[in-house]
């Protein structure tokens, strides 16, 4: 039977080099991507590259969780089950700090409280599957550039793009650990490497990081190599390590703990069932 992956952030760098490798191993593939126009051509594009016909393409805005839940109505209506869900959009933004129209600072609403109402409201299509897998692109920004204040979790003060970048990853990666225990759904983090991608090229960073990043650059990785783990989460028949575990070059690797009590974890998890609405208090 033939495998339905969704790829989130797929119309460029990892998540369409991810999405082009796993047509090519007969998956059928659907691609979101922000812009209606520019979806349907990469969307040709893969099919292209590949020689499968079967992808298929959705779009949302994923600052938004009215599109996002929109989106996932969509496919509720034309897909009866999804085996893997790749959580590859996010952003860092720039050094001025802007919220969503849901009011949730941009670089929290991105990159965690997307995938996380994402995978609550596919989860009961992913446990229809009889080998499920999330697998939440992280970051090893987390290690680097995380300095969580757990009184201000979306940086009302003291805002940094890059601190608020390795805020939102340490999130994502707490939050997958902690949904491992919840769900039969196996669920892995990754660091995917510097990869060569548009990934943050048009943010404003100050002077100082804009030139850095520049400089840099052109020593990055391929997109495709930056979308190997991923791939080897989707399709290995065994995974090393265990469900939650944070995976860097396809291998298990340390998270920080440095911020990591269970507690945090639990605040984390909880202000995102409330951020989303899933659950009020």
């Amino acid at each position: 039977m033939q495998k339905t992956v969704l790829i989130t952030g797929a119309t460029s760098g990892i998540g369409k080099a991810a999405a082009v490798a796993l047509s090519r191993q007969g998956f059928h593939v659907i691609i979101h991507g922000r812009d209606a126009a520019k979806t349907e051509v990469v969307r040709q594009d893969i099919i292209t590259e590949s020689g499968n016909t079967q992808v298929s393409a959705i779009t949302a805005d994923l600052f938004s969780m009215q599109d996002i839940r929109e989106m996932c109505t969509r496919i509720h209506e034309q897909f009866p089950r999804i085996d893997i869900l790749i959580n590859n959009a996010g952003s860092l933004m720039s050094n001025v700090r802007e919220v969503s129209a849901d009011g949730i600072e941009k670089t929290f609403a991105v990159n965690v409280t997307a995938p996380f109402l994402i995978t609550h409201l596919l989860l009961d299509l992913l446990e229809k599957s009889d080998d499920a897998r999330i697998i939440n692109v992280a970051s090893n920004s987390h290690q680097l550039n995380a300095q969580p204040d757990f009184n201000d979790l979306e940086l009302k003060n003291g805002y940094n793009p890059l601190r608020a970048y390795g805020n939102a990853k340490l999130f994502l990666i707490w939050n997958t650990q902690h949904l491992a225990w919840r769900t039969n759904v196996k669920v892995y983090s990754l660091h995917p490497g510097a990869v060569a991608t548009s990934f943050g090229k048009n943010s404003n960073l100050g002077p100082l990081l804009n030139i850095i990043s520049k400089m840099v650059r052109p020593f990055f990785l391929s997109p495709e190599s930056g979308a190997d783990t991923i791939v080897f989460l989707a399709t290995a028949s065994t995974v090393p390590g265990n469900s939650g575990d944070y995976y860097v070059n396809r291998k298990p690797a340390k998270k920080s703990v440095k911020y990591f009590s269970p507690e945090r974890e639990d605040l984390i998890w909880n202000y995102c069932l409330h951020q989303t609405g899933i659950i009020t208090y």
